[in-house]
Order: C-alpha cells, then structure tokens, then sequence
C-alpha cells in the first residue's frame, strides 16, 4: 500500500546487531490451523541486517508482504529498465524460510512513475499504449517470480469512498475494463498464482457495496478473481464488530478473505479520515502526539483489549479467512509513526520499540488460547 521508505530509518542505529528476544509462543503456531500469519517487511529485514527483526519475523509468521520494493516507482523506474535487486532477496527470504510470499502491488494510482502514464513529449498516453505496458510490466514481474510467489495484489485502491470508481490516470486513460485486465495479465503470467483486489475502508457500507459490485463483476466475466483484500488500517474504535463482520460475510462470497495490512493506530487523528491515502498528510502538531514518552497505561490496556476485540472476531470467522497480516513487524518500524502527521511515535502493532511483545501480543495469544 502505501511509502513507508522513512519507516527504515527508525532501526539504523541497531542494524548489524541482534538483541536476545525473550521466550514467547510463536504466533504462527497458535493460529496455525485457523490462517496465516503475516507481516510487511522492510529491506533491513529480508536483508537481514536488522537481525532481531529478521529473526522475530521468523519466529512469529508464516507469510510475508513488501513493503515497498515491489511497487511500480521501485522495480520498474524507468521505461527501458528494472530494478529486481531488492525484490529479489525479498522472495528469497520468504522461500527460504518456507513463508507464504505475497506480492505487492501491480496496479495502483500510488507510487507509479509519471512515465507509465505519459507520452515522450509528457502529454497523456493512449488507452492501447498504456494496455501494453501494464501487461509488459505484468507479464515480466508476475513472470519472473512464478511458483515462488503465491499470491499477487493485483489492483489496490481503484475505489472511492462512495464505492465508485477512483478517477486515476488507468481508469481516465483505458477505461474501468483495466482492472479486468489486469487480473487477466497475471493470470496469463502465473496461472497457478492467488489474485486478489486489495483496498482500504472497506468495513464502510459504501465502499463495502462498491467493492462487492467490482468482483462480482469480474467473475461475471470469468476472470479470476481469488479473493479480496480489506487493509485492516483501523483504530481503537473503527470498525465495529458489526461493520467487519459484515464486510467478512459479504467477501466471503469470492473466496477467502484475506486482512492485508493490520495495524491498531492509538493516536489522534487529524478529522474523520480512516483511510491511508497517503497524499493526505498533515504536519506535526504537539496535540497530535501526546505519547512520545510512552504509552500510558491505560491506552496500552485499551490497545491491548482492541486487538483482543479483533482476533475473536477473526476466529470466530476464520473459514472465511486465508490471511491476517500485519503491516509491519514493530512499533519502530510502522508507516503510522509518519502518517498522517509526520514524526510522531505511535504503538500500532504487537512489538515494540525494542522488539519486545506488548500486552496486546498476550492479549492475542490469551484470546487463541479461549477460541470456541
């Protein structure tokens, strides 16, 4: 989903060394037989250099997504050239530690280069031109990583929050057929490779119905269509139990649903948003980060309680879930530390700061434990 190139810098200081993690039940034991689970992962982990977050993501999960090396502006900068190093290791990691690897994304309106999408004297592209290079882009990144990757967010965030259409340059230029045709070109590049559409918010009824309105017509068509996606960027209160469930249901219809990018964010927000666009930021200001000494107590119980709240809820349908991964592997290193205000210390996952589990990881293993 989104750049989180500023997440990495949080760990400099104690890349190249490995702190001793304490003893703890691996995640991906407890929930082994109701789904996987994920995390996204930077390069100082995949890389390993960040050795105690290398080896907490190889204790605790059993999948793994990109960050960001395999969005369009990292792996395909320019019209005559890729850059598969990163993205490379990346797979490598997950293969060699026999994870489930996702990929990350294939078409979004976000981290695209403006080539993509422009003509050499930088005037809008024709709608067969831009066909032809999203299905060379397609075809060569779905390609290259064919029975080693298994399963592709092909298309992210093509709707609005009124569940229409967003206005992106592939849906002015191609057409709403781009997202038909993109699931069809990474089909035709790994037949064998899960497609899902990824989005966010989607816990609201608008874009929930919009949603819903969008794959089923794709599988009107028989195009292949795994699965849907619903981000998982939510808070303290959002969603209710009632809104997920109801999204839970209503994807179910097209096959496992699959919570891509988990996080809990305990800070202020800056008005209504509860999306993750990330053209919508907004600077610091003191009112909007209240824990950067700390969380209190409290709020560490409330989080704690939160994802309690969200794991029952997940085990209470886990047959209609394939996936819960987590958008990050520690508070040090979450994308919510930079959005949507820039330099704040946010405690949106399960670790923190020093890798250590948190209350809500016992909460969560607690509420495993208490399953029906």
């Amino acid at each position: 989903m989104f750049s989180r190139f500023k997440s990495a810098f949080a760990l400099v200081l104690l890349i190249g060394t490995t702190l001793e993690l304490p003893a703890q039940t691996a995640l991906k034991d407890v929930f082994g037989r109701d789904f996987l689970i994920g995390a996204a992962l930077n390069p100082a982990q995949f890389n390993e250099r960040d050795k105690t977050g290398a080896a907490l993501v190889k204790r605790h999960f059993n999948s793994v997504s990109p960050e960001n090396v395999m969005k369009w502006e990292v792996i395909h900068p320019a019209a005559d050239r890729y850059n598969f190093a990163e993205a490379d290791r990346y797979v490598e990691f997950g293969v060699a530690n026999r994870m489930f690897v996702v990929g990350h994304t294939l078409v979004w309106h976000n981290q695209t280069p403006k080539w993509v999408f422009e003509d050499a004297p930088g005037k809008p592209v024709g709608r067969d031109e831009l066909l032809k290079r999203m299905r060379e882009h397609i075809m060569t990144v779905v390609g290259r990583y064919q029975g080693k990757i298994g399963g592709w967010d092909v298309v992210n965030e093509a709707l609005d929050e009124d569940g229409n259409l967003r206005q992106s340059p592939w849906l002015k230029i191609i057409g709403e057929d781009y997202i038909a045709k993109a699931f069809e070109f990474a089909h035709e590049a790994d037949p064998k490779a899960q497609l899902y559409y990824n989005d966010y918010s989607l816990e609201n009824d608008a874009k929930r119905r919009g949603a819903v309105a969008l794959v089923k017509k794709l599988r009107d068509r028989k195009i292949f269509v795994s699965g849907i996606g619903t981000q998982g960027h939510w808070n303290l209160e959002y969603p209710t139990r009632g809104q997920l469930e109801a999204t839970l249901d209503a994807f179910a219809e097209f096959g496992k649903v699959s919570v891509t990018e988990l996080d809990v964010d305990v800070l202020p927000r800056p008005g209504n948003y509860s999306g993750a666009e990330i053209s919508q930021n907004f600077e610091l200001q003191e009112k909007l980060d209240p824990y950067k000494n700390g969380l209190p107590a409290d709020v560490q119980k409330q989080l704690a309680n939160r994802y309690a709240e969200l794991f029952k809820i997940f085990l209470e349908h886990r047959k209609q879930l394939a996936r819960v991964t987590f958008w990050g592997v520690a508070d040090n290193d979450s994308w919510k530390n930079n959005f949507p205000v820039r330099g704040r210390t946010n405690y949106p996952l399960l670790f923190d700061r020093e890798w250590k589990p948190k209350p809500a990881f016992d909460a969560v293993i607690e509420t495993a434990k208490n399953r029906e």
